[in-house]
């Protein structure tokens, strides 16, 4: 599954502890409320291994989710009406990157880019797009794109029109910090990630400034920082969640540890095998991945829907997630393409044999089918579960140690 990682039972532990109780309005050392002052080192702790992990010069470790601080950052930035640019959605954008059912494409006009013909980030879309449009904000990073993104190449877009740049990272946060993926730390002018999609901690945000975080607005004394800070509280948020900032900080401690390396290589090694054995039985968007993400075109590969490619691999214990792919036709609802993710499968440790076997029971399950329509299909029970018999045996050989 691409959308999330298996967080440690330490982070779990976080999660439970007694942190959950404190209202902590504010920040460290300005709350407004009292008895903060074990919070208040949990959340500076949280704070600085955020900036260690990601070398950054500011960290907010506030936001209750990616979403939110992407929605944090517009709205300390822009009025409603302003122009932003981000990725269109069935191109591997995020609904916050300007969909026009979020309100980051309700609240400000929104302009897409896309891919080219080979299914890689068309730069040069990016560049004209933004001379004509003028956005006031240049949104990067995606929710399904496969590829390494090149953030040098945004930020000279973003300057080329007097932009700001946010960075969204939330996929590839693991592999920047393990120094598998380019930063975007000093590139962007605000970089966002979830915690749990690939940093295998709790359910939650961060927003993070590299070299511009002591820049200011046109006009205005203030430090971008400080308008990071009041725009989490009191624009966005309200009183922080600490029970999963110390959460945050336990993840954080792992990620900076010499074995997160190891499970970070294990992730792209994991997707660019499963990538190629896909390959060979249909079609990769962009043929293959750089990430932990692959994108598999079901329809043209198997004449099946994303969403009946979902339900068939999840009644055989097997996750993943119906996705739009460039060129789609079908709604989100439907799509005609699953994305699959490697950051679980490496926790397991599984090897190229391990691997090679998800892709042959993937195959296995989805070349059988027989369809009536875009949502209905009949499966063999008979292949259900032999199928859910060979998952369980590769669980019980990987169990999930983490690291």
């Amino acid at each position: 599954m691409a959308a999330s990682s298996i967080a440690d039972s330490t982070v779990l532990a976080c999660l439970s502890s007694v942190a959950a109780n404190v209202t902590a309005e504010g920040y460290p050392g300005a709350r407004f409320h009292a008895g903060c002052e074990h919070v208040d080192e949990i959340e500076e702790l949280a704070i600085h291994r955020a900036k260690t992990v990601f070398n950054a010069g500011f960290a907010n470790v506030q936001p209750h989710s990616a979403s939110t601080a992407n929605q944090i950052v517009m709205f300390s930035l822009l009025r409603p009406g302003d122009t932003i640019l981000g990725m269109d959605l069935a191109a591997g954008g995020h609904l916050t990157h300007g969909s026009p059912v979020s309100v980051s494409g309700r609240y400000f006009k929104a302009i897409a880019y896309g891919l080219d013909e080979r299914g890689f980030l068309d730069y040069d879309q990016v560049r004209e797009l933004a001379r004509r449009h003028r956005p006031k904000l240049i949104i990067c990073g995606t929710t399904a794109y496969p590829r390494t993104i090149n953030f040098s190449r945004f930020r000279q877009i973003a300057d080329d029109i007097g932009a700001y740049l946010l960075a969204d990272m939330t996929h590839i946060a693991g592999l920047v910090a393990a120094g598998l993926h380019p930063s975007p730390i000093d590139h962007a002018h605000f970089t966002t990630t979830c915690t749990h999609k690939q940093l295998y901690g709790p359910r939650g945000g961060l927003i993070l400034m590299g070299r511009d975080h002591d820049g200011s607005l046109p006009g205005s004394s203030r430090p971008l920082s400080s308008l990071i800070q009041r725009g989490v509280f009191p624009l966005c948020q309200g009183a922080p969640i600490m029970n999963v900032i110390a959460g945050k900080a336990r993840a954080l401690a792992m990620v900076a540890a010499p074995e997160f390396k190891l499970l970070a290589r294990r992730i792209v090694d994991q997707a660019k095998a499963l990538a190629r054995c896909l390959q060979a039985h249909g079609k990769v968007v962009s043929g293959g991945t750089d990430t932990h993400i692959v994108l598999l075109d079901v329809l043209s590969s198997y004449g099946l829907t994303g969403v009946i490619a979902e339900k068939a691999l999840e009644e055989c214990n097997i996750i993943v997630n119906r996705n739009k792919i460039p060129g789609d036709t079908k709604p989100p609802v439907v799509t005609s393409g699953i994305r699959l993710g490697t950051n679980s499968l490496a926790s397991r440790r599984l090897n190229a044999d391990d691997v090679a076997e998800c892709a042959r029971l993937i195959d296995a399950v989805l070349g059988s089918l027989v369809t009536t329509d875009d949502h209905h299909y009949e499966l063999r029970r008979e292949l259900k579960q032999t199928v859910i018999e060979e998952v369980e045996r590769i669980c019980a050989r990987n169990p999930l140690p983490y690291y």
